[in-house]
């Protein structure tokens, strides 16, 4: 199968200089990585067909020989098309590299999460973890606080997070010799890159520990409380610091990220800060007027209905809705009113209804008067 132009990967012209390269590189791993598109083939192998493109063209030496030689430059003797200039490169260390760092800020920014960054030396920072938190709207009005338990890589006791069986010693790198980098070659150029082996550290355990068998890391349960504050959203965000998985060969831990879920309320609707409710009056609350309670979330209130409301007006309760998230006030209870018509009558509410009917004559309702003068041409 032949391989994309690399130029096309990446959708620049061949004499795109290295920040429009980058830009463009940018772009396309964020589209297509796979924290984005999770369980999709499609885009995990474009996300590594653009790292694989961008690896070559922002190096000199390696765009030089590619523009020669096309994807030939990188096989073993200059022939065949079995491999790629890729080959080797890790496109999630590419991904990292062009957007400055380590497991937090990119991954945060677009993916909520993030995968531990890795240094040079080796240490390598722990990823991010994601908890869903679900809490009722009452909850979230008032604030609360919660207990989570839920599952992370934590350091190793045994080993304290070595990888080496207690008493026994690292040893140098048999892979590296020591330097934390290896040589490859491919086609006409070389380079160096970090040792798969050791990871950078140029050491090797020498026995691995029988808790973690090497990995410095097992996996755990987890405790923490979170303090939930008044106000929260759905898709809010709370951090508990170094509370995600613990990192590898002294690397930072990860953060672990709360992400708020309020439920459906039976009664309640919220729009932002304002809580909307639907409340079923009698009609001749809505002819005569009068008063009526409410529920709101912080008990029983009152409404004053006027005379002659009608079936779907909305009336306001300034601060009776949620408490804002940065700020002392409070958003309002919007009360929407439908007029309820009786659908059984005995044979006293029916006659005095009709006497009511007889005495109106003509349509006194505003309503209806607008509505008789709109429509009297087509009664013709």
């Amino acid at each position: 199968m032949s391989k994309s132009d690399y130029y096309q990967s990446l959708g620049v012209s061949r004499d795109a200089n290295s920040d429009e390269l980058k830009k463009a590189y940018r772009k396309q791993a964020v589209k297509y990585h796979p924290d984005k598109n999770p369980d999709d083939a499609v885009a995990e192998a474009k996300f590594k067909e653009v790292s694989e493109a961008y690896d070559v063209l922002k190096d000199e030496e390696k765009r030089a020989a590619y523009d020669r030689y096309g994807h030939d430059a990188f096989q073993s003797g200059g022939m065949g098309r079995a491999g790629g200039g890729g080959g080797g490169h890790d496109p999630f260390d590419m991904f990292r590299e062009a957007f400055g760092g380590g497991g937090g800020g990119i991954f945060e920014e677009f993916f909520g999460g993030g995968r531990g960054g890795q240094s040079s030396g080796g240490a390598q920072q722990g990823s991010d973890l994601r908890y869903d938190l679900e809490i009722t709207l009452e909850q979230a009005a008032e604030g609360t606080e919660k207990e989570i338990r839920y599952k992370r890589a934590a350091s190793c006791k045994k080993c304290a997070g070595s990888g080496a069986e207690p008493g026994t010693k690292k040893i140098t790198c048999p892979t590296c010799g020591g330097t934390g980098q290896v040589t490859s070659n491919r086609g006409f150029i070389s380079y160096r890159q970090v040792c798969p082996t050791c990871n950078g550290t140029g050491q090797s355990i020498e026995k691995p520990c029988s808790e973690c068998r090497g990995e410095g890391r097992v996996m755990e349960s987890s405790t923490v409380k979170v303090r939930i504050p008044a106000g929260v959203h759905t898709g809010s965000k709370l951090r508990s610091s170094g509370k995600g998985e613990a990192g590898q060969q002294g690397g930072q831990s990860g953060d672990l990220y709360i992400v708020i879920h309020v439920k459906e309320h039976e009664l309640f609707e919220r729009h932002e800060d304002d809580l909307f409710c639907e409340i079923p009056i009698k009609f001749t609350l809505a002819a005569l007027g009068g008063a009526i309670d409410v529920p709101t979330l912080g008990g029983k209130g009152s409404l004053k209905i006027p005379s002659g409301t009608q079936s779907g007006t909305t009336f306001r309760l300034r601060g009776q809705g949620m408490p804002r998230l940065r700020g002392s006030s409070k958003g309002d209870l919007l009360v929407r009113v439908h007029v309820e018509v009786p659908t059984k009558l005995d044979s006293d509410q029916k006659k005095k209804l009709e006497d009511y009917a007889e005495a109106c004559g003509d349509p006194a309702n505003p309503v209806s008067e607008s509505f008789v003068k709109k429509a009297k041409k087509f009664f013709k």
